[in-house]
């Protein structure tokens, strides 16, 4: 594996809920990316976010290994999620809430009702 993708797999493996993402959680630089963050931000979810603007080889290696071409994506406990639009369906729909649940990651279930409640 190239330096990019050995970070890549270690930075899955070793955090529950990764996002890969352009910007950062406090400061996203897309509306893509500002959308998963902050929905992950208002249920409250510990992630950890790896700024894809930050280096290249991380932002083309990404793509490579999740074989999706765009950012932002969503991995939970090593497994990849999807980008924006499903990350959006998914909390529409409470999908996400029973990924998190299946897989132990706290989250906010009254912020995440709150989401569906505004977009119903």
């Amino acid at each position: 594996m190239t330096d990019a993708a050995t970070q890549i797999k270690d930075t899955i493996t070793n955090n529950d809920v990764v996002l890969f993402m352009k910007g950062t959680k406090e400061m996203p630089q897309c509306g893509f990316s500002s959308r998963v963050a902050g929905v992950l931000n208002y249920m409250g979810v510990t992630f950890s976010d790896v700024n894809v603007l930050a280096d290249e080889a991380v932002r083309q290696g990404i793509k490579d290994f999740s074989d999706w071409p765009t950012i932002p994506q969503l991995y939970v406990k090593g497994e990849f999620v999807g980008g924006c639009d499903i990350i959006t369906e998914m909390t529409l729909s409470g999908e996400l809430d029973t990924l998190f649940d299946q897989n132990g990651v706290s989250y906010d279930k009254d912020a995440a009702d709150k989401i569906r409640q505004a977009n119903g």
